[in-house]
């Protein structure tokens, strides 16, 4: 059985459904090939899993009809907080404060829990007649000629497009078949991941605390809860993970403090190894990638989902343009015109926090002088302050039209 449609997207996360309903709008057929049944990823249990997305993408998924359903569910971010210290010893004097009352655009990013975000993407999904979503399959066969793309899925399904997107993940098969070597290497540390309870409110203020075995980023959820992303070397995050709830939270509290009184764990902890992989090109014949596919970074600045989704405004509209001059969509120009745009904003980002985690995951005292003075005068100086919200919030750059919140 042979089926023909114009993009197939490997991969049913975040990233691959949001590229599907970018393409659709504008008059694209796509197929969406996805490995989890859809029940697991209709599943609306909390598991305290959540994203810290910068403006940009915001207004990226108002744009693709997605925001409205996840507005009541987010956390806008006013402040964010960034500090130096170690446990059991005084924090810093100098640090950063971002409030989002000195650049006009509004919050620098929202918070969102992951059951809301998906849900509403796979809603949205169903509804378009343009998208054929097929769960719980997989592409065993990739195979690309002149003209069209051809997958072979464990199913014994065949499928034909004009291009073939891989939106599967740091191990991307897509990208494996397609011979596209990857460079990276692991960092040695484990982030721990959670949601918490605590007694007094977050008033909206995100906090990153550098500690000397890695970062603890405390993201505010709504409610008098917060997301926990804490970075530990490989060794003690395995110990610390293997602690029964009460052990864990033990091991928290010295290094979270007590600044929101006392802290309950809600929902599911969770453990993702850290590493940093960028594929050696983000393009093949008829072949894109996007998302964590290109390229997988520390999650010290929280830029994972929205690299990922700069990755899909991008594609969308020079696939959208190169449809509306008659191009083939998947032709080597046009291809090239993504990998330009992605490339080096993706490396320089890819770049910043493989070095900040690296200045900062440590305690070498003359290191530790040095950030703090940078950190100080960056807090000092409010031309420079308001460049890195900018920047935190996604505003520089030669931004895609979807992330400034205008149709393609």
């Amino acid at each position: 059985m042979s089926n023909r449609t114009d993009i197939i997207i490997v991969g049913g996360g975040l990233n691959g459904p949001a590229l599907a309903l970018a393409l659709a709008q504008t008059g694209h057929t796509v197929t969406i090939i996805d490995a989890l049944p859809f029940e697991q990823r209709q599943d609306a249990g909390f598991d305290g899993r959540g994203y810290a997305l910068a403006l940009a993408s915001q207004k990226l998924l108002t744009q693709i009809g997605i925001w409205a359903e996840v507005a009541a569910h987010s956390q806008p971010m006013n402040e964010i907080k960034v500090s130096d210290g170690a446990p059991g010893r005084t924090a810093s004097p100098f640090f950063l404060h971002f409030d989002h009352a000195e650049i006009e655009d509004g919050p620098m990013g929202y918070m969102v829990e992951d059951r809301f975000l998906r849900r509403a993407l796979m809603d949205a999904i169903e509804q378009d007649p343009s998208i054929d979503m097929r769960n719980d399959c997989r592409v065993v066969a990739q195979e690309t000629s002149a003209d069209v793309v051809t997958v072979h899925l464990d199913t014994g399904e065949t499928l034909c497009a004009r291009l073939l997107v891989g939106a599967d993940g740091r191990s991307s098969g897509t990208c494996q078949r397609a011979g596209i070597k990857r460079t990276g290497w692991d960092y040695g540390q484990i982030a721990l991941v959670c949601a918490l309870d605590h007694d007094l409110p977050h008033a909206g203020i995100a906090h990153q605390h550098f500690m000397p075995s890695g970062p603890l980023a405390i993201l505010p959820l709504p409610g008098n809860q917060s997301s926990i992303v804490w970075s530990e070397k490989t060794e003690r995050a395995h110990r610390i993970h293997a602690l029964d709830d009460d052990g864990f939270l033990d091991a928290l509290r010295p290094v979270f403090g007590d600044f929101l009184g006392d802290i309950r764990l809600v929902g599911k902890r969770f453990t993702y190894p850290l590493n940093l992989t960028i594929a050696n090109s983000f393009i093949a014949p008829r072949m894109a990638l996007v998302g964590d596919a290109a390229h997988g970074m520390h999650p010290i600045a929280g830029q994972g989902l929205n690299a990922g989704l700069r990755d899909i405004a991008a594609l969308a509209e020079v696939l959208t343009e190169a449809r509306r001059r008659g191009e083939d969509i998947a032709s080597p120009l046009v291809l090239e015109r993504y990998q330009q745009w992605r490339r080096f904003d993706t490396a320089t980002l890819v770049s910043a926090t493989d070095v900040f985690n690296r200045l900062f995951s440590n305690d070498n005292p003359l290191l530790r002088l040095g950030r703090d003075l940078g950190m100080g005068l960056i807090n000092s100086v409010p031309g420079l302050r308001r460049n890195f919200m900018r920047e935190a919030a996604g505003l520089t750059g030669d931004l895609p039209r979807l992330l400034q919140g205008k149709p393609i």
